[in-house]
This record gives structure tokens, sequence and C-alpha cells, in this order.
């Protein structure tokens, strides 16, 4: 609206008036932000699955999602593990089975203090081809007591960021919660 108002040069006020008065729909803000910023549409396609594949890698995907996903963060989708065969399965189904751009994804690390944060970045960056420059800031938490944990998560935990609050309700949709 506020836009229209600019175009026009008239207040936001007489902008709400005449829509209002002509019962015009009108978005939310984040719906009028997302198509401002998706202008082509979603950055992402969902289409059921057509082969077996794609059924058996969309069944992992929403597993892995239920099982370690933050289901809490209402904006985008979040999964974070020690594992890297289990974040490049989940990778694997944002790309294959929802077009997601891998590049378009972003990492973050969580790491103990006796782990070198390159050495930890090296390992993640070979195992999941990606690049640098899709990791947040790392994360450093002061290392305990010795214990399993520790050993488990030597290159710490990494956590795959995509930023769209619509695919983020599409997999919770899909979840049988």
């Amino acid at each position: 609206m506020q836009e229209i108002a600019d175009l026009l040069h008239c207040s936001l006020s007489k902008v709400k008036y005449w829509i209002d008065r002509y019962e015009i729909d009108t978005r939310s803000r984040s719906e009028a932000t997302y198509l401002k910023n998706n202008p082509t549409g979603d950055p992402f396609n969902f289409t059921l699955p057509k082969t077996l594949k794609d059924a058996q890698l969309l069944g992992i995907g929403l597993g892995l999602y239920w099982g370690e996903g933050t289901k809490a963060d209402k904006v985008s989708v979040r999964l974070g593990n020690t594992d890297p065969a289990l974040i490049r399965k989940f990778i694997e189904c944002l790309v294959e089975v929802f077009s997601v751009k891998k590049e378009d994804m972003r990492f973050g690390l969580q790491l103990f203090t006796d782990t070198t944060i390159s050495e930890a970045m090296d390992f993640w960056l070979k195992k999941l081809k990606i690049r640098r420059s899709q990791f947040y800031k790392v994360t450093i938490t002061q290392s305990r007591a010795r214990g399993t944990y520790r050993k488990k998560s030597r290159y710490g935990v990494l956590t795959v960021y995509y930023h769209n609050k619509k695919l983020r309700d599409l997999l919770v949709n899909m979840l049988p919660m």
C-alpha cells in the first residue's frame, strides 16, 4: 500500500480508505515481502514423486526432518547433525524432491574448543561439496569433561539452513503430527 501511495503521491491513509471502501483484498506484510523477493514464484518446486526412488527420498527427507529438524523455527528449514551421510541425504532430498538450489542453502557449525575451525571446516566442505561462503560464523562451545558425544562430534554439529517459510510449512504439514 505504501508503494501505491508513493506512486500516486498521496497518503497511505488515503490508499487504505479506498481499499476498504471497495473491499479490495490485501496481502499480509510477509506475503507482500515474499512476493517482492520472489517475483518469479517460489524458489523451490514440489510435485508428488513419480518414481519409487523419489518417493523413498521424500520419505527419508521427511523422516530426517521430523527426527532431527527444528520445527520451532517458523521461517526456515533447519536440520542439524554430526553425521555427514545424514546431512548429505537431507540435502539430496531438498535438491531432488523440492528443486532447492544447493547454492541457496546456508550452513552453521558448532564446535568444541578441542577442534580447530579449519580442520572442521575442511572436513565439511569436502564431505558436502559446498563453498566456504555458504557458512555462517562458527560457534565454539567450551569443552567439558571427556565424553562419548565429543568423540562423535569431532568435526562439530553442522546445521543446514534453507530460509523459506513456504517450504518449511509444506514440510511440517507433511509430517504425521
